[in-house]
């Protein structure tokens, strides 16, 4: 199947923006493990998903033993793992990134995949099917998760199952208007992560995200090099307030 018959496929029966859009909370867990997987894991109710980042590419060389028991923990409770896998714009080796696949279904029983450093552009769009096929052949069932930050064009649809059309600033976060698209997919096919949000905008930027169409969010005070290196300090209100009720 083409590329836009894929597209065609997958946004024929979905419904436009709907009032009633479930959000759900995914995590970004770029963080150690004693100080903050722990507490977001046994968070009530706890968070709908996390990525699982173990290095600045994917799961690095060896299982971590401490992170196994998490990973295992958190699955047990209902949480949905990704693995995260730097792709470098297209230009990391797809069989680099297969090993990664392959790695984080051995070592952590984690077959869903978070790709990162995700093209937007069409340049290297046969790279990025080559990887979801990959993962949907090897892992029957598992998700995709595509990572360009900003909305790309809407061939990524097709092979991601989820989208994260924003990561940034709540600075910026303001200026950000979906393309007509959107309206042809449900939220659920759609993430945003922002960052660098002052508590007091905590609940304007959830509204802005749902009226974005956002059906996974993930909203934090941190800033610098990794603003997940830490839960946000509202955490235990956003955790409230992202649940599918």
């Amino acid at each position: 199947m083409g590329l836009r018959a894929a597209v065609d496929r997958r946004a024929a029966d979905p419904p436009p923006h709907d009032a009633t859009i479930c959000q759900k909370l995914v995590v970004p867990a770029y963080f150690t493990v004693e100080s903050e997987w722990g507490p977001a894991e046994a968070s009530t109710p706890e968070p709908s998903t996390m990525i699982l980042g173990v290095t600045s590419t994917g799961p690095g060389s060896a299982p971590n033993a401490s992170l196994q028991a998490y990973v295992t923990q958190a699955q047990a409770k209902g949480i949905t793992i990704l693995g995260y896998v730097a792709t470098s714009y297209g230009q990391r080796p797809t069989a680099a990134v297969e090993t990664d696949v392959r790695d984080y279904k051995a070592w952590y029983g984690v077959t869903d995949i978070f790709l990162d450093q995700v093209t937007r552009t069409l340049a290297q769009i046969s790279y990025y099917q080559t990887l979801s096929d990959y993962i949907h052949q090897t892992n029957p069932g598992a998700h995709v998760w595509l990572n360009p930050g900003v909305y790309p064009n809407q061939l990524y649809m097709s092979l991601g199952d989820v989208v994260l059309v924003y990561e940034g600033t709540f600075a910026n976060y303001a200026g950000v208007r979906p393309p007509g698209w959107t309206d042809e997919y449900v939220a659920s096919r759609f993430a945003q992560i922002i960052f660098a949000t002052p508590g007091s905008e905590l609940d304007r930027t959830i509204q802005l995200a749902h009226a974005r169409h956002a059906g996974y969010v993930y909203i934090t005070d941190g800033t610098g090099k990794n603003p997940y290196g830490s839960l946000p300090s509202y955490w235990s209100r956003e955790d409230n307030d992202l649940r599918c009720s």
